[in-house]
């Protein structure tokens, strides 16, 4: 730097270098609460007692639900989706995961709503269950009037009533039915968001696929004509927008099925089911081992690059065989 130029720096108005150092200064604070706020959190873990060791079946799945969904709006940074300002409006791998564990938790609460809390298909809702459900399914991206935060929060409320109602702190009664159909048709749920998303990880690398949509059944028809071959490639831009969906959705599940394991025991038990869900809860565990890289890479199959979507697709894929295997233990007799 000549001593000109040094003249010309140590010559400008004050304001301008105090506009360049508060503008360094916010720079700074962004780039740390982005990096702070996109931390997810640890997994935490379910509890089956209530007031020591008295045990209510029902409690462990009905309690982690309202927990999971209070981390979603209670972690660092709170609820980022409905964000419209910096940092967060900068922000989109905690949208992403944020959105991955809602799904799990709507479905979650639909199956409480519509088989866990009723004895049978003509029995009548729990209108507290019934109440809260819909909540959950309120817009995930509403800043204002409602604010989506508002509406789940009301969905938590419902949920923790109907769980005060089941430890009998609240009338009337409220029941939990812990059967093999019932926990079934919440893996049926679970095996369809798994296979989906197994197939949206593994489009990071293909390009086509073989179009299967009437494949098995030779008088099938579709409202459209079925072209032979589908354009599945994921965008490099969307890459690790589905790979924080896939992580958000394995952390709800991990903790979804650690409930599992307590409130539905004695089905397990009865079924020999108990190795399947320990290793279906082992592969969602290793889905979520800490990411040691800053970006998603989208290395091709065998090239230089790792490919975290397949990755994280190899995992979930053996979970959700693990599901499939569940289910038909169910199935038998």
């Amino acid at each position: 730097m000549t001593e000109k130029s040094a003249a010309k720096i140590l010559s400008k108005p004050r304001w301008t270098k105090i506009t360049l150092s508060v503008i360094a200064v916010s720079s700074v604070e962004i780039s740390t609460f982005s990096i702070y706020w996109s931390r997810t959190p640890d997994v935490f873990w379910v509890s089956r007692s209530v007031e020591g060791d008295r045990v209510v079946v029902g409690y462990a799945t009905t309690d982690t639900l309202i927990r999971v969904a209070d981390t979603l709006l209670e972690k660092q940074g709170g609820y980022l989706s409905n964000d419209r300002m910096p940092p967060s409006v900068f922000l989109d791998n905690i949208p992403n995961w944020e959105f991955g564990v809602l799904q799990q938790v709507r479905d979650l609460a639909r199956v409480i709503r519509n088989d866990y809390s009723r004895s049978q298909s003509q029995s009548k809702e729990d209108p507290d269950v019934s109440s809260a459900e819909p909540l959950f399914f309120f817009d995930n991206n509403s800043w204002l009037l409602p604010r989506t935060e508002s509406e789940y929060r009301d969905a938590i409320k419902g949920f923790e009533r109907y769980r005060n109602r089941l430890i009998g702190k609240k009338q009337p009664e409220a029941q939990f039915y812990a059967r093999a159909d019932n926990l079934r048709e919440w893996l049926s749920q679970v095996e369809k968001r798994l296979g989906s998303i197994t197939r949206r990880l593994g489009d990071s690398v293909a390009t086509t696929r073989i179009n299967e949509g009437l494949a098995g059944d030779a008088s099938a028809e579709a409202a459209a004509t079925q072209p032979d071959t589908i354009d599945v490639q994921t965008s490099w831009f969307e890459v690790d927008d589905v790979f924080f969906e896939a992580r958000g959705a394995a952390w709800a599940l991990v903790h979804f099925f650690r409930a599992v394991e307590l409130d539905f025991d004695k089905v397990l038990a009865d079924k020999n089911a108990n190795a399947s869900v320990r290793q279906i809860i082992r592969e969602l565990e290793a889905s979520l081992q800490p990411l040691h890289s800053p970006i998603i890479l989208n290395g091709s199959g065998y090239g230089f690059f790792a490919n975290h979507s397949l990755v994280m697709a190899n995992y979930l894929a053996r979970a959700n065989a693990a599901v499939i295997n569940l289910r038909e233990l169910l199935d038998q007799g």
